[in-house]
């Protein structure tokens, strides 16, 4: 930077030689090194290091030629840059690096300018080259590119010494020498190779003379001579003493004036000479002053000015607006008013003002001096007027210097506005003559009310003749107001009266035949500044004025505005076409796009959106697609036209159809496809800007877009190859790859080049980690190739592999030791400042981007890429180090992305845990993991995240910034959670104390989110922290059994919740309402307070009330409809809201098993009588119940509604709650519905599924246990409805019954199960059902028999009833293997070990179809004890069994019967025979293991089924033993009278000849007392 373009230097024998030496280059590269050395002019060593450095960074894999020229011009600018960034912020406090900048600057202040100055002459007398003097690649295009860049490098050297003359005194001898310099050059304009010179190159030679005239005025210092002048110590000033300088510098500018960039050089002149020797240089003054007039210096000034302002550095054109405040303040203060004005006192009034806008724009000027320009022109004293002649109404003196008014004169007659001069006045007589009066009047006004008035006045004639000169004066009142309204907004209301007629100036300026464009422009101007405040009021009085497009007619639907049918362009529209177009100025059309860009920005109401349609419209269709096609006769305003047509953000649908479909899209493509080569020779930032602004509007037009199968045409245009293949072609789910073609490597290179670069953009790299990031899941083919680079180790053939990727593309952030591999650097969390990572300097947003691409890489299981980061050394520590960080307080700012950085942390983890086996896992992340529980960081992270949820609740008014990233943190966090529940050992999770303060966290959590007044962010929140809270419900049971109250925090999220919008909290309703039921199923009351169970019954009756109603009312629509209405694309669907539709996990469903556990917790029914007496909760679920019942839909609505009756039956008050209600004409016909209409006999009728899936059968089972239930509990009150009942339904009872033969289902048995029941309760009213069915009672107590038979069969033929189940019944067992867990280790014996568990699994599926058919058998026997005699009543009855009532018996010897089922009491005996051979196998456990019960069920599960044994073997035994009376008695009888034996002599066991039955040898001892007592009984019966 000291030596400057010095740096660079020319070729030289000695250099080449060294060149040639090198043998560390390739031939080639010196080759070309050479070549490169003649065409610059450059040092061969240079050239090759030029070479070297362009291969590397910035060569772009064009397929024409290298732009290694251009990238050593850029260079040779880059390095003066670094100078004018010093200069531009070494004393700017705000700057982070200002004593650092300000240290360097320091260091090259010495000699800077005289080296600067040397290099400017050197650029500005260098010959240009030829391809006699450079070889023959210096081309014409070569030597105009090369002058192009001398004349940049001339601009920038002269920009670097003026701002240093801004901070830095000049010495009086260097300003004479700069101005001898600048003279000789013609400030710019006699360029040595000025027939080089074209129209694309004006601005920067204009650039160069603004800067010369500028370096001129800094050097003389105006601003301490302006001081000096104040405080009267002019000799302090350093010209002041430098004579023979002043003497020199006077002859110069003698002979200055030839051309505009001497006018500010003579007027700071004119200023010194007049403040510091005021006598000596009159005539000199005078001459160079009329010099400086005649110049237009005040316009020029003004010209200047936007000149320095359209591009460049932002600073430099500040500090030129200052210094020439500074000459401007003090030429106001130091000349007269009319010794300033040469030409036409009109224009240079104007210029003057046009220049003082200009200056007073600098922002550190603008406020306070527009304010005081407001003020200064509110209170004016003296009015000035020009007459022709004298006013016969003024009285004057003698000499007539002075004049009176006589009478009151009206100044504007035509307006509105009255300004008046009264009379008395006096006015000073400044001229007079024959050739007329200037009168300036003793007169105080506000200049304001005059501007209204020129303006009233400009309204009057604005068709006339003197429409011209009456513009040219009211125009510069525009420019004034427009730039005090866009500074100080505060006097917009001051100014009212004027601004509000702007409206009706625009409308009478653009409906004129030759409408003055420069008026109309700054009317426009105003109106954008205003529209920023109010665009409401500009709008609804704008668009009356006809000057912006509209449409005809009311505009309806999209296809209509698309179409722009009966739309017109408006005033502006034929301005455009008539005037703009052809002359090629575009003044109006550039104030025009600011204002339709501002009210749009303005968020108006929907009905004056509408109106912008087509204002919008008119851009998207008839300029955006054709402005570049347009005449220009200023550079840059193309792209400044394309900038402002791309900004239309709202009107979404609209311009998203637009752009998407039509011209304009294909526009921006253009503009888009801008190649580089255009930006680098373009009008600067302003092309720059354009082409971002593009690329912005197509991002987001295709992020928006809806959905489509359909490819719109911008989608085509950006994926067709050809002109602009180069261009990063980003539009899923396209190939990205495919587009890029034959350049995808070179684009690779570039963005690993600029990744690797430690000087590169920080954005620039967190932009491609994210195109990366978003790459692995959507462009395979694109990460393929990044993932796959082949990088030659120094062995032919061999690859480093997929490591290389990280050193290229993470290597900025995943640096440690070994650069080959990845490790993410230390970064603590929470701080602005940049974090460390030795000598890394790693931004926050760097590190957050390059741990994005890490999630992706695992999300999408990139295990090539994986399995190298997670074995290096030390990856697992460094990634968890956010982890370990103390983040600040969520009430204080922290910075969104260090809370993406932990949630990509958390999920990373998270999903390594996840899809590893544990075993697996590096020990490194166990060690992590362990760190991480050791140092309470769950307990840390719990609480943090309970924080961050409360503080989004407490600020839901303001608002929260990172709301984003709060719920991606939380996400994340609930997800380490889910995983802990399944491997806490992993997560080193195992402590119940840590379990609990986290449960409690997440429950606090909950009710912060979800108990105060509702917002769409707490509304989300609260959603996942309820999701996790159910699942942590769920999964830690043991935990929250110790935990302290929860069902008093849940009952309060419930009722708050339950008073939220209906539509978006419904899946969080749900999900409180499973959860205050896993609470009541693991604490009971017995964790809350029990007088919270009245307030939480009745909201929870309430929703069973409402959403049963809701049922009804969407049930019967739909069965108006039709049964198809799910299936059809029928608009009345769209009228009964989603939470209607019966669903297992619905907020109805949920409600009823609720409802059902608050009424289980209430034993003795003290608190749901009283409720349910307010709420009419069981009218409304009957009848919701009922029509489902008929339509057969709402399946689990159902269920869930039979289980809540159920559990109120069990009880007397709710038994006779729901008998009350109505039951029995709720279920008995309905239910028919639900299994009639198979025709395939009677096992067709009954599902083989499973009885836990839902399924009609189930309600049915339910309905009948509901029955059972009733019956038992009321007994005599419910005998005629469960009479009905069976009646009603006894066709299924007798076919279920039969069913067992043949279905052993569990689902059919389980049918069977609960119809027993019913018919056990119903058995005990037996001469009630005789006298009212008797014939069904007959056919039950036969098909009971047959299914006591049946069962016994069944059970004492085991592989019978296996090969039943495998033959008809296959579903109730697996098909397969069951399928292994997927962290099973892989054995060698699979196959084995398939088939061990395969048995396993049939012998427990069997074993539960011998339980539920001991279940019937046992219920069977029960109901039979009901019909059989009584045994004490046979015994003490003295007239025998033949009194006693015994249908039993009578069927024993029906002959219908006999053949079918055989004895009676024989099957009794089998039934003892196998229920002992059960008994004796659960005991003493011979069995082969895989066949043991004892390993096949718990002990639990054996006790109870003991239990079952010995219940069905007493009951058969009482059965028995009354079946046994009977006979026993006739056989007594016949032994008497010496009969024959009966047959059944033999039907008792002995010990002594009956075989031993299988299984039964290990019970027969232990029976042995059973056997002794029946043995007992036969004897005594038989006495």
């Amino acid at each position: 930077m000291h030596q400057g373009l010095c740096y660079y230097k020319p070729p030289s024998s000695s250099s080449a030689g060294k060149v040639k030496e090198d043998k560390d280059v390739a031939q080639p590269l010196k080759d070309f090194g050479l070549r490169i050395s003649k065409l610059l002019c450059l040092d061969e060593h240079q050239s090759v290091q030029l070479l070297q450095c362009y291969l590397q960074e910035d060569y772009r894999g064009t397929r024409d030629s290298l732009k290694v020229a251009d990238y050593y011009y850029e260079e040779r600018m880059c390095l003066l840059r670094c100078v004018l960034l010093l200069l531009t912020y070494f004393q700017d406090e705000r700057h982070p690096y200002r004593a650092e900048y300000s240290n360097c600057v320091n260091k090259l202040e010495k000699d800077l300018v005289s080296k600067y100055k040397s290099q400017f002459e050197n650029l500005f007398k260098a010959e240009a080259p030829t391809w006699e003097t450079h070889g023959n690649l210096m081309t014409e295009r070569q030597v105009s590119h090369w002058f192009l860049q001398c004349l940049r490098e001339q601009s920038l050297l002269l920009e670097i010494i003026f701002l240093y003359y801004a901070y830095f005194e000049m010495s009086p001898s260097d300003l004479l020498s700069f101005t001898k310099m600048f003279k000789e050059q013609g400030f710019g304009l006699r360029q040595t190779n000025r027939h080089l010179v074209d129209k694309s190159m004006d601005a920067l030679v204009d650039r160069i003379g603004y800067f010369s005239s500028l370096i001129l005025v800094e050097g003389m210092d105006i601003d301490f001579l302006h001081k000096c002048a104040l405080e009267e110590c002019t000799e302090q000033h350093q010209f002041s003493s430098a004579a023979d300088v002043i003497k020199g510098m006077d002859q110069l500018l003698l002979t200055f004036g030839d051309i505009p960039h001497h006018g500010p050089v003579l007027l700071a002149w004119v200023l010194l000479r007049h403040t510091l020797r005021p006598e000596e240089s009159s005539p000199v003054i005078r001459r160079i002053g009329n010099t400086a007039l005649q110049l237009e210096v005040f316009k020029y000034i003004s010209t200047m000015l936007k000149g320095l302002g359209v591009s460049g550095n932002n600073v430099t054109a500040i500090t030129a607006k200052m210094c020439i405040y500074g000459l401007l303040s003090f030429v106001v203060t130091s000349f007269e008013e009319e010794s300033l004005q040469t030409g036409g006192q009109a224009a240079q009034c104007s210029h003057l003002i046009d220049a003082a806008c200009e200056v007073l724009s600098a922002p550190n000027l603008a406020e306070v001096f527009w304010e005081m320009v407001y003020n200064f022109l509110d209170k004016m004293s003296y009015y000035t007027q020009v007459y022709k002649h004298k006013p016969n109404d003024v009285i004057s003196k003698e000499d007539e210097t002075l004049w009176r008014r006589q009478t009151p004169k009206l100044l504007y007659p035509l307006g509105q506005t009255n300004l008046w001069m009264p009379q008395g006045v006096l006015g000073q007589v400044m001229i007079g003559g024959e050739q007329g009066y200037v009168v300036r009047w003793d007169h105080s006004y506000s200049s304001w009310t005059l501007f209204t008035c020129e303006v009233e006045m400009l309204l009057h004639v604005v068709s006339t003749a003197d429409v011209i000169a009456h513009c040219v004066r009211v125009k510069p009142v525009l420019d004034l107001v427009h730039k005090i309204i866009s500074t100080d907004w505060t006097v917009s209301d001051c100014l009212l009266p004027l601004t509000s007629r702007i409206y009706m100036l625009l409308q009478r300026l653009t409906s004129v035949i030759n409408p003055p464009v420069d008026v109309i422009a700054s009317c426009v101007n105003c109106l954008s500044v205003l529209a920023a405040r109010m665009p409401a009021k500009v709008w609804s009085s704008l668009h009356h004025t006809g000057f912006l497009p509209f449409a005809s007619n009311p505009l309806t639907n999209m296809a209509q505005c698309v179409s722009a049918e009966g739309m017109k362009a408006g005033n502006y529209g034929n301005l455009l076409v008539q005037i703009e177009q052809p002359k090629g100025e575009y003044a109006v059309t550039i104030a025009f796009l600011r204002l339709i860009t501002t009210l749009v920005k303005g968020q108006l109401g929907s009905t004056q959106n509408k109106g912008l349609i087509p204002c919008v419209l008119l851009v998207l269709k008839e300029m955006l697609p054709t402005y570049h096609k347009w005449r220009y006769n200023t550079y840059g305003v193309r792209e400044r036209i394309g900038r402002g047509s791309g900004q239309h953000p709202t009107l979404q649908s609209l311009c998203i159809y637009s752009l998407a479909n039509t011209e304009a899209g294909q526009a921006v493509v253009n503009i888009m496809g801008v190649g580089v080569d255009t930006i680098d020779v373009g009008p600067g930032q302003i092309l720059i800007q354009t082409v971002k602004l593009a690329f912005s509007v197509t991002n987001n037009v295709i992020r928006l877009k809806p959905p489509s199968d359909v490819v719109s045409p911008l989608e085509q245009a950006l994926t067709q190859h050809g002109g602009h293949g180069n261009n990063l072609i980003v539009v899923a789910p396209m190939s990205v790859y495919a587009c890029l073609g034959n350049d995808a490597v070179a684009i690779r290179d570039a963005f690993l080049t600029r990744l690797q670069s430690k000087t590169e953009d920080m954005r620039i790299k967190v932009m491609i980690l994210e195109f990366l990031t978003v790459a692995v899941e959507t462009q395979p083919g694109l990460i393929e190739l990044f993932l796959n680079l082949e990088v030659k180790d120094g062995t032919e053939g061999s690859k480093v592999g997929t490591a290389e990727i990280y050193e290229a593309s993470l290597r900025v952030v995943l640096l440690h030791l070994d650069l080959k591999y990845v490790e993410l650097p230390p970064c603590g969390v929470g701080s602005d400042r940049l974090q460390t990572a030795g000598e890394v300097l790693v931004p926050p947003m760097l590190h957050k981007a390059a741990l994005a691409f890490l999630l992706a890489l695992w999300q999408d299981r990139r295990d090539s890429a994986i399995s190298v980061l997670r074995t290096k050394e030390r990856f697992w520590e460094n990634l968890t180090t956010p982890l370990f960080a103390t983040l600040t307080p969520p009430s204080d700012t922290t910075e969104a992305c260090v809370l993406e950085t932990c949630a990509f942390v958390m999920k990373i983890i998270g999903l390594e845990i996840y899809y590893v086996v544990s075993g697996s896992l590096e020990q490194s992340l166990k060690d992590g993991l362990q760190k991480f529980s050791n140092a309470r960081r769950y307990e840390y992270w719990s609480q943090y995240v309970k924080s961050l949820v409360c503080h989004v609740a407490e600020t839901e008014e303001e608002g929260v910034g990172s709301l984003t990233e709060t719920q991606m943190l939380i996400s994340a966090w609930r997800m380490l959670l889910i995983l802990s529940t399944s491997h806490s050992d992993v997560m080193q999770l195992t402590e119940d104390s840590t379990k609990l303060k986290l449960f409690m966290d997440v429950l606090d959590g909950t009710k912060a989110a979800l108990t105060i007044p509702m917002s769409v962010p707490c509304l989300r929140l609260g959603s996942m922290m309820a999701t996790l809270l159910l699942i942590l419900l769920k999964q830690w049971r043991s935990v929250v059994a110790t935990a302290p109250d929860i069902l008093s925090p849940l009952s309060l999220i419930l009722e708050s919740v339950l008073q939220a919008d209906h539509h978006m909290m419904e899946r969080t309703k749900a999900k409180i309402f499973s959860a205050l039921i896993s609470v009541l199923q693991i604490q009971g009351l017995n964790g809350g307070d029990i007088s919270q169970l009245p307030q939480l019954l009745l909201c929870v009756c309430e929703t069973v009330k409402d959403e049963a109603l809701a049922l009804i009312d969407s049930t019967r629509h739909m069965s108006q409809v039709g049964e198809g209405v799910e299936d059809e694309d029928s608009m009345e669907t769209d009228s009964f809201r989603s939470p209607q539709k019966d669903q297992r996990d619905g907020v109805c469903v949920l409600a009823l098993h609720l409802a059902k556990e608050l009424c289980r917790s209430d034993e003795d029914g003290e608190h749901w009588v009283s409720v349910m007496r307010k709420v009419p909760v069981l009218p409304s679920v009957l009848s919701a119940v009922e029509i489902s019942l008929r339509s057969k839909h709402n399946l689990y609505f159902s269920e869930a509604a039979l289980h809540l009756l159920l559990t109120l039956a069990r009880t007397p008050q709710g038994a006779a709650a729901v008998a009350g209600a109505g039951i029995i004409q709720t279920i008995c016909l309905p239910l028919l519905s639900v299994y009639e209409g198979s025709s395939n006999g009677a096992s067709q009728s009954f599902s083989r599924k499973s009885q836990d899936s839902a399924c009609w059968p189930g309600v049915y089972r339910l309905c009948m246990s509901l029955m059972e239930s009733l019956l038992k509990t009321l007994r005599y009150n419910f005998i005629n409805e469960a009479l009905d009942f069976v009646g009603v339904h006894q066709e299924r009872i007798l076919q279920c019954l039969n069913a067992v033969r043949t279905v052993q289902s569990l689902a059919c048995l389980d049918e069977a199960d609960h119809t027993v029941g019913f018919l056990l309760q119903l058995s005990s009213f037996c001469k009630e059902w005789q006298f009212h069915l008797p014939k069904l009672l007959w056919d039950v107590q036969v098909n009971l028999c047959y299914l006591c038979q049946t069962c016994t069969y069944l059970l004492h033929s085991k592989k019978m009833l296996h090969h039943y189940l495998q033959a008809k019944n296959g579903e109730a067992l697996p098909p397969g293997p069951l399928p292994r867990t997927q962290r099973a280790p892989q054995t060698p014996s699979k196959e084995a070990a398939g088939g061990g568990e395969r048995e396993e699994a049939e012998q427990k599926a069997l074993l539960a179809v011998q339980c539920s058919l001991l279940k019937i058998l046992s219920k069977t026997l029960a109901t039979l004890q009901h019909f059989t005699p009584d045994c004490c009543q046979i015994l003490l009855d003295q007239h025998g069994p033949g009194r006693v009532s015994d249908p039993v018996r009578a069927q024993l010897h029906n002959a219908s019967v006999r053949p079918r089922c055989g004895p009676f009491v024989w099957d009794l005996l089998a039934t003892i025979n196998v229920g002992l051979s059960m008994l004796g196998e659960i005991e003493k456990k011979k069995e082969p293991v895989s066949q043991s019960i004892a390993s096949l069920a718990s002990s639990e599960e054996i006790q109870a089924l003991k239990s079952l044994l010995m219940f069905t073997m007493e009951n058969c035994f009482y059965v028995l033993i009354s079946q046994a009376s009977t006979l026993l008695s006739s056989l007594s009888r016949h032994f008497r009278r010496g009969s024959p034996s009966s047959p059944a002599s033999g039907m008792l066991p002995s010990t002594q000849n009956k075989p031993p039955t299988p299984g039964s040898k290990a019970s027969h001892e232990g029976q042995e007392p059973f056997i002794q007592l029946v043995q007992a009984f036969v004897r005594l019966v038989q006495r």
